[in-house]
């Protein structure tokens, strides 16, 4: 009879990093800790902490399974009964759930007060550090409150569903729930991007006008989630393009003419449904004006903008987290990781783009917070667009060097961060591609020129603080004088913008030896990959700012 034999072992396990999770994404987040300190956000700092520990906790192993299980498309019932309907794993309602019970896309618009935009940021910012898919019909629910509020008689039956913290993904009229989510579609195949060139049309059932009701018949190209209770689209109607609540069921509890084609399959963004939907005939109420349409819906995806900049602000942290636990455990040549120099240059450089994308999220969410300052107003219209085309690009690339720290680890998809990798390009692309941004800057400088005085406005604040940075501010402003040839040059002015205005915000959020070192790092770079900062940079302090435990 054999038996083991010890000796038939070939190795043991060492110099593995210790699992990072669980811990409480914001209590070991210095950065951001450090950065609500400039908002009146104390109120929030118990739900704060609840919900980092809710991350990195249930929510942390509930994001690998709503990503391991992906959404399954159900047209028909096994009788034959057409139900478009799209299945979800348990991990993603847990998501889901948890989200909208904390708040994450109403508390502003449910109780606000001073530093709401700011707090419920901070929120999102942890939520898609452990699962962004969730995050869209979040986002979209968020975003549509304004949008709505065009229409007062519409917005009195379903704001307060909106708002409300309870969810109920069941497939039954909204009005038989006690809270609801909200999903967009405006894009089609022929004009992506290009609205105007929509072809979906809309009729009335009755008289026409403002808070009426519609039959729209056409297609959407991209509807995501759609198992949302109601989506803002926009159609044609005789005066031009306009827009519409559009309920999956109708007014009457028959299901309306709202039709899956397929769900998409997706780089990445995998936990939450994208679709392709047919409009037959399907009910739905003006909201606003007729032929206003874009005007109308603009406010829900301007927030939308600026969700994908705390979204990429968040994978950004998440990754630099990752790299630098494992970093700081791993040994190579006989020292652990981050006591090598070439290392340090790496991960201090990912440190500081991470804390220079959180700085400039929460700076949009402060000027959101006083709706009624035409300063800030302005302000929050041209750097919504700068950081989304900034921040958002700025992605991809940052957590792929994360992922060269972990070595062949951080591309197995045990890590989180391959999820990462495949998340960050969405961000840059939903909701206007960094095209888009460029020009819309042009048009809001050229519509409303105050919106580019509120930017230099708020880089006057700190111009004065370090010589290098008002040089490089006087330099910019020469360079916008003349915009005949903004559509060629778009992205290399609006980069400056970004870089201008992160080094401003590091600046007054007061921590000196980010801000020095970010601005040494950015407005004379020394190379063009993350690694290449100049001598003299405080990595191991930087690094350590960023340690996760």
């Amino acid at each position: 009879m054999n038996t083991p034999c010890n000796a038939a072992e070939t190795h043991t396990v060492f110099n593995q990093p210790p699992p990072l999770d669980p811990y409480n994404l914001f209590t070991t987040d210095t950065a951001l800790r450090e950065a609500l300190q400039q908002a009146p956000v104390q109120w929030a700092e118990t739900q704060l902490n609840d919900y980092g520990y809710l991350s990195g906790h249930t929510l942390f192993s509930a994001g690998f399974l709503a990503n391991e299980n992906m959404p399954q498309f159900h047209s028909h019932d096994r009788f034959g009964h057409r139900m478009d309907q799209v299945a979800f794993h348990p991990a993603y309602h847990q998501l889901m759930q948890t989200a909208i019970e904390h708040g994450l896309p109403s508390s502003p618009w449910q109780t606000p007060q001073p530093g709401a935009h700011v707090a419920r940021a901070a929120m999102m910012y942890l939520h898609n550090q452990v699962e962004a898919g969730s995050c869209c019909p979040l986002t979209m629910t968020f975003a549509a409150v304004p949008a709505i509020r065009h229409q007062p008689d519409i917005a009195a039956h379903w704001l307060p569903l909106i708002t409300a913290r309870h969810y109920d993904p069941a497939n039954k009229p909204w009005f038989e729930k006690p809270g609801v989510t909200i999903g967009m579609a405006m894009t089609e195949k022929q004009g992506g991007t290009d609205v105007r060139a929509n072809t979906t049309r809309a009729r009335p059932l009755g008289q026409s006008g403002p808070g009426q009701l519609y039959a729209l018949t056409g297609h959407k190209w991209f509807c995501s989630a759609p198992m949302s209770d109601a989506f803002l689209v926009l159609a044609q109607t005789d005066k031009g393009l306009s827009c519409f609540l559009l309920p999956r069921w109708r007014e009457d509890g028959q299901r309306n003419g709202f039709y899956i084609q397929r769900l998409k399959d997706k780089l990445g963004n995998r936990s939450n449904a994208s679709s392709e939907v047919e409009f037959r005939e399907a009910h739905a109420w003006l909201v606003g004006e007729e032929g206003r349409g874009v005007a109308t819906i603009i406010d829900m995806v301007a927030l939308t903008r600026f969700d994908c900049i705390t979204g990429s602000a968040a994978l950004m942290r998440q990754a630099v987290a990752q790299a630098v636990h494992h970093c700081s455990h791993r040994q190579v040549c006989g020292k652990v990781l981050t006591d090598h120099p070439l290392i340090q240059n790496v991960l201090a450089d990912l440190a500081l783009e991470s804390e220079a994308a959180l700085a400039f999220s929460l700076r949009i969410a402060q000027s959101l917070d006083h709706p009624d300052d035409e300063q800030e107003q302005l302000f929050c219209r041209i750097a919504t667009a700068i950081g989304k085309y900034w921040v958002c690009k700025r992605a991809p690339g940052h957590i792929n060097e994360a992922q060269e720290c972990l070595g062949g680890a951080g591309y197995v998809e045990e890590s989180i961060l391959p999820r990462l990798y495949r998340e960050a390009p969405v961000n840059s692309i939903w909701e206007g591609s960094g095209n888009v941004q460029c020009l819309d800057i042009l048009r809001a400088m050229q519509r409303q020129p105050d919106s580019l005085e509120a930017v230099f406005a708020e880089l006057e604040k700190t111009a004065g603080t370090d010589p290098q940075l008002g040089q490089y501010i006087t330099t910019l402003k020469k360079d916008l004088v003349n915009t005949s040839n903004f559509h060629y040059e778009a992205r290399r002015l609006v980069e400056k913008l970004a870089i201008c205005l992160q080094g401003s915000l590091l600046l007054q959020t007061g921590n000196a030896l980010v801000a020095d070192a970010f601005l040494r790092a950015r407005l004379q770079p020394e190379g063009l990959a993350y690694g290449t900062l100049p001598t003299g940079i405080p990595c191991t302090q930087l690094i350590e700012r960023t340690r996760p435990l």
